[in-house]
């Protein structure tokens, strides 16, 4: 501040004030106005004062899609006791078709609506909602509490409606019902019953009109096989059953093991059979098929007989020609490999086709057809991962994809090979030996040997001695994709999905995708267990074991030419308690065991569980939200 000066008279007077201390005298007359003194310099700025404490950090916000674990995760329904939830297929007018596989037996509970109880293989649909015009705002449906409610199927949205259940013969339909029943299997010489099947699987609607057409469901046994149900729709969303059969397979040896599937870009679908190889990750392939004293295989046997089953007939994507035909044709697909198929994708350029292989140790698979719309015709790849460095947990690692070539090849000539195995029965088996491809055959294949090597090194009696050719690639494909590098490391590669429309607009720029631009489309990938040969600590796959059997879903992000060129995690289950027991080894409201996988047009992806869950859930996970 500045400082302004007294002036003399005023100065004086004060003076003489404090100097004295005699009475005071009458005061004189005031003196005139001092001048203004000269202006003081200005004063030092004080410190400046401390800052003051931050705030305490306010709470995240709800997540918008209002998800069970704040995760996006929306539980759209519980599948009864004892059941998995299989055969996700949404079709184009929204109708969400699931299936409520090997239930409980012991489930006695019924609903007004079906007045069916759940205590076998279930073949069912959400009626009365839209799943392509299905809001953001959904409301997960509660963990079932009561004894009524853990033996039927609640949901979110819609009311879950039974078309058909094992056995069903569909008597009111007359001749256009099915004698035998829903999910039986016959011999195909015998003609006798071999197997009433209590697990219906993929389900595929080919659509003849607005609110018509054809739902096709795997049946997953040994031997295995396809059902159709020709269905209609009415204005209230109930659909009606018009004619039932089960698709003949005699013509390609029956079918094993039907498990998921897909539709085909031209409509056709195709059946996945996860037949049991045995071709182990390191061992002999198929030592003891022809060995008498292995019952395993009795059912299969059952399938032939009185002849004896080639195991090279099985283990292929058969695809179902003519679907709407009075009777379809089915072709198996030996191009695309021999292994435990989960279920096949085909891309929207027709000849890029993804696989996956459900088992210990797995590969994933591509194959890519010489000519659009014919997978009788092509080349087969395998994956080789490369893991993130520095990273194993699960939830944050991924992998980049190099697609290593095993070899070309058609139908034609690949059944030709397999036509050399028909005629081995028992009376061949010699313990010890295989015979069938060994991995001798195998190793000199991988090595580029010119002829397979003699019964004396090893090799098989079927090819001893002879002229190299492919057939090792398309008959023992993993252990083919193994020894020429290729990652056979996967535990429980399930189902594969995309959306064919939004794959098609991020690789093409066309507008597909109403009132969205994707750029970026991506394949997903369901994956039940996250362990043994994942979390071994050998090979391409490092992760830890800290998910393990609760599993997780990944994507796959498809490139300019349909390529696959990395797969990163989306969703994964909790951490796995292996110090508790049964349902508790993995959080209810997070995912246990995802099984398959379908994308819908926006996006969001709807996942359904295999697992150990008093009741499986078919989840909705939207990725916005990660």
């Amino acid at each position: 501040m500045k400082r302004v000066a007294l002036s003399l008279i005023a100065s004086a007077i004060a003076l003489s004030l404090a100097g004295c201390n005699g009475d005071d005298g009458a005061m004189g007359a005031q003196g005139p106005k001092g001048e203004q003194g000269t202006a003081g310099q200005d004063g030092v700025n004080g410190q400046n004062g401390q800052n003051g404490q931050n705030g305490q950090n306010g709470q995240d916000g709800k997540d918008g899609s209002n998800g069970a674990n704040g995760a996006g995760l929306i539980r759209i329904a519980t599948v009864p006791a004892g059941a998995e939830v299989t055969g996700l297929f949404l079709n184009d007018a929204g109708d969400l078709f699931f299936n409520v596989q090997h239930p409980a037996d012991s489930n006695t509970q019924t609903e007004s609506f079906n007045k069916r109880p759940y205590n076998t293989g279930t073949v069912g649909v959400l009626t009365g909602v839209n799943f392509n015009q299905l809001p953001r705002n959904i409301v997960s449906t509660p963990v079932p509490a009561s004894t009524a409610e853990q033996q039927i199927v609640m949901s979110a949205v819609g009311q879950y409606q039974i078309l058909g259940q094992t056995g069903d013969t569909f008597a009111e339909l007359g001749d256009k019902g099915l004698a035998g029943g829903l999910g039986v299997h016959y011999g195909i010489n015998t003609k006798q019953e071999i197997i009433k099947n209590d697990n219906p699987d993929f389900n595929g609607f080919i659509s003849t009109g607005e609110n018509s057409g054809y739902l096709f469901t795997n049946w997953e046994a040994y031997p295995g096989g396809v059902s159709r149900l020709k269905m209609s729709k009415n204005t209230q969303g109930k659909w009606s059953i018009e004619e039932a059969m089960m698709v003949n397979f005699d013509l390609v040896h029956g079918t094993a093991a039907n498990c998921f599937g897909s539709v085909s870009p031209w409509g056709t679908p195709l059946t996945s059979e996860e037949w049991i190889v045995d071709s182990a990750v390191d061992t002999t392939t198929n030592p003891e098929w022809n060995n008498p004293d292995d019952h395993n295989t009795d059912e299969m046997e059952a399938l032939m007989a009185p002849a004896f089953p080639n195991p090279y007939r099985y283990g292929y994507i058969a695809e179902i020609k003519s679907p709407t035909a009075t009777a379809p044709e089915a072709v198996k697909h030996f191009t695309i490999g021999r292994y435990e198929h989960e279920n096949a994708v085909v891309m929207p350029d027709k000849r890029t086709v993804y696989s996956s292989q459900d088992d210990t140790g797995g590969v994933l698979f591509k194959f890519v057809a010489d000519q659009p719309e014919d997978l009788s015709s092509g080349t087969l790849y395998a994956s080789k991962l490369k893991q993130d460095a520095g990273l194993t947990d699960p939830a944050v690692t991924g992998f980049d994809i190099e697609w290593i070539k095993l070899a070309s090849g058609t139908n034609v000539n690949i059944e030709a090979w397999i036509a050399e195995y028909d005629n081995i029965t028992t009376a061949d088996y010699v313990a010890g030996k295989t015979s069938y491809i060994s991995m001798a055959d195998v190793q000199a294949w991988a090595d580029g040997k010119a002829t397979y090597p003699t019964e004396a090194e090893g090799g098989s009696p079927v090819t001893a001695g002879k002229p190299m050719d492919n057939r090792v690639a398309f008959l023992e494909s993993r252990q083919a994709a193994r020894l020429k590098g290729a990652t056979a490391e996967w535990r429980k590669l399930e189902g594969l999905a995309i959306n064919h429309n939004r794959a098609l607009e991020a690789v093409t720029g066309q507008d597909v995708v109403p009132g969205e631009i994707v750029e970026k489309a991506y394949m997903y990938i369901g994956i039940s267990d996250i362990d043994n040969t994942m979390i071994d600590g050998k090979g391409d796959m490092q992760l830890s074991s800290r998910v393990k059997d609760c599993g997780g879903v990944y994507r796959a992000h498809i490139d300019t030419n349909y390529n696959l060129t990395r797969i990163e995690p989306v969703v994964m289950g909790g951490t796995y308690r292996s110090t508790l027991s049964g349902a508790e080894r993995c959080d209810v409201n997070q995912l246990s065991q995802p099984d398959n996988v379908i994308v819908m047009q926006d996006g969001r992806i709807i996942i359904g569980e295999d697992g150990f869950q008093g009741n499986n859930t078919l989840w909705l996970y939207d990725p916005k939200a990660k």
